[in-house]
């Protein structure tokens, strides 16, 4: 980390930003989209909150610490890509991290759908490099370290995060001509989707960004453990090992493809917790969040 240029940075403008902003992703008109109307729809969740589908119009939240470290996350709510868990899986997880001196953002990334997206499974892709380009460009501003800029996800919002981690080698927009850096610099990654395969994936997820049709190459692209090399950031997994919806073998299947490459990545399982528990596991006191700021400070 580069602490002097971080601490007059952020003694400049800690009091000038607000703590919370929300922007537009794009500064122009949204790659890759369909010129039809806004679908999008919001259902306010007794437990867990704001729950977003048909996201066409992708947006940005920055969560500005008191204090800011330098560190940064950009976090991916989960939710099958079909709908976004805002609320459980990101604005109250940047919050959380906000206390810890991390500066947060979460991407409103878009719902994969053919009527909103000209090529659906590319679309939340393209917001996730985006985000980590737009993060990047603008780390002064937000007083950051720009080789301290990180993903997080959620469920599919994993395998997004797992994807962006994965790829960054490969512009998902080919208009793009913007050449700062789309690589994360570590991931971490919550009960995540990561394969595509038949015999592990979540069906709703590899259907949702792919189709009912999907071919092998299709799968192979979008199986993040498949795709790790030894230019792949750090990665911080949890998951529980009863979990029904996402199977516990994905993060297995990602943690092993790290260490054969010599990639730096730290697995906490539990043994229960099931699906979607977001910042808090009840079936016990450990606190993953605690581990993951401990983890941070390794980097």
């Amino acid at each position: 980390m580069h602490r002097p240029f971080l601490c007059l940075l952020i003694a400049a403008l800690s009091t000038a930003m607000p703590a919370q902003q929300t922007q537009p992703l794009y500064e122009g008109p949204v790659p890759n989209a369909r010129a039809v109307a806004d679908p999008e729809t919001v259902e306010e969740r007794e437990v867990g909150g704001r729950s977003i589908a048909d996201v066409a119009v992708p947006e940005l939240t920055a969560f500005l610490p008191d204090h800011p470290n330098g560190k940064a996350v950009i976090i991916c709510p989960g939710g099958g890509y079909a709908r976004l868990a805002f609320d459980k899986e990101g604005v109250w997880v940047a919050e959380r991290l906000n206390r810890d001196s991390i500066t947060a953002f979460v991407l409103k990334y878009r719902i994969p759908q053919d009527a909103t997206n000209v090529d659906k499974s590319l679309a939340p892709l393209m917001d996730a490099q985006q985000a980590i380009r737009t993060v990047r460009k603008r780390a002064a501003t937000y007083g950051v370290d720009p080789h301290q800029i990180g993903i997080m996800g959620f469920s599919a919002g994993g395998h997004l995060a797992a994807t962006a981690a994965t790829q960054f080698d490969r512009v998902a927009d080919p208009g793009e001509t913007d050449t700062t850096s789309v690589r994360p610099d570590f991931a971490a990654l919550l009960y995540p989707v990561i394969s595509f395969a038949d015999s592990i994936t979540h069906r709703g997820s590899r259907n949702n960004l792919l189709g009912e049709r999907a071919t092998e190459a299709e799968v192979i692209r979008f199986s993040a453990e498949r795709r790790v090399t030894s230019d792949s950031p750090p990665a911080f997994l949890v998951h529980a090992a009863d979990d029904g919806a996402v199977p516990v073998e994905n993060s297995l299947a990602y943690y092993r493809s790290c260490l054969d490459h010599g990639v730096p990545a730290e697995l906490h399982l539990y043994a229960a917790g099931g699906h979607g528990f977001g910042l808090h596991n009840p079936t016990t006191p450990d606190d993953w969040v605690e581990r993951f700021t401990n983890w941070l400070r390794t980097l």
